[in-house]
């Protein structure tokens, strides 16, 4: 089903101009991207967006963005901005997509079936990379990269170089990085352990900003 946001032309900017957007339902956004075109500010509905990005397809879901009541444009979100406490959607930034020219995203990994290695030799999968950066044209987006890791003894491991593509992306992670594999289950406890003991992030109350974040968090654009 095409995914659709309708969005509205916006020349007010500033702090107090997005905190009376959000006062009406609204999220202050900017469009750019294609080589003809300039940027544009916007305003769009939160809880639309936010739909879109909890679909299965999430951050790299094909949105049919509707401004003005006017034709489609083909856009992907190239970044949004949470509040820190509630989580809701501060801002979001659009990318005009070219639908016959390939484009480059992050894709989850879904790992499928239970490894042998577990199940015969008392392994413990070890699922190292859960995502893979790929090239494909906006209409093959895939929704996630599903391996199967059943094949799985104790030490094997699935590299990027070892997942099928379909034909219709290439990976550009690194073809020798480990997604994947089984290994013994003393292992896996010491490393969860030095994980553990790592220190932990500091708390913070800045806004979030998801995918390549902002640097000036106070102005809307």
């Amino acid at each position: 089903m095409e995914a659709i946001l309708e969005a509205v032309r916006r020349d007010t900017f500033g702090k107090n101009e997005g905190n009376r957007l959000r006062v009406k339902g609204q999220i202050p956004a900017t469009i750019y991207g294609g080589s003809d075109k300039k940027p544009e500010s916007l305003s769009v509905d939160p809880k639309e967006l936010s739909r879109l990005l909890h679909s299965k397809s999430g951050a790299n879901t094909l949105i049919s963005l509707k401004i003005d009541g006017g034709g489609a444009t083909q856009v992907l979100v190239k970044e949004y901005q949470l509040h820190p406490v509630s989580h809701t959607l501060l801002h979001a930034d659009f990318y005009r997509v070219a639908m016959d020219k390939l484009i480059k995203v992050t894709v989850p990994v879904h790992l499928v079936g239970e490894a042998k290695g577990v199940k015969a030799q008392g392994g413990v999968v070890d699922f190292v990379h859960r995502e893979l950066v790929v090239e494909c044209l906006p209409a093959d987006i895939p929704q996630e990269v599903a391996i199967d890791v059943t094949e799985l003894m104790l030490h094997d491991g699935i590299r990027v170089r070892d997942v099928p593509t379909g034909g219709k992306w290439t990976a550009l992670s690194d073809a020798d990085m480990l997604i994947v594999h089984v290994v013994a289950a003393k292992v896996e406890a010491e490393t969860a352990v030095a994980t553990e003991a790592a220190p932990g992030a500091a708390a913070t109350s800045e806004p979030e900003v998801i995918k390549k974040g902002k640097t000036d968090k106070d102005d809307d654009k």
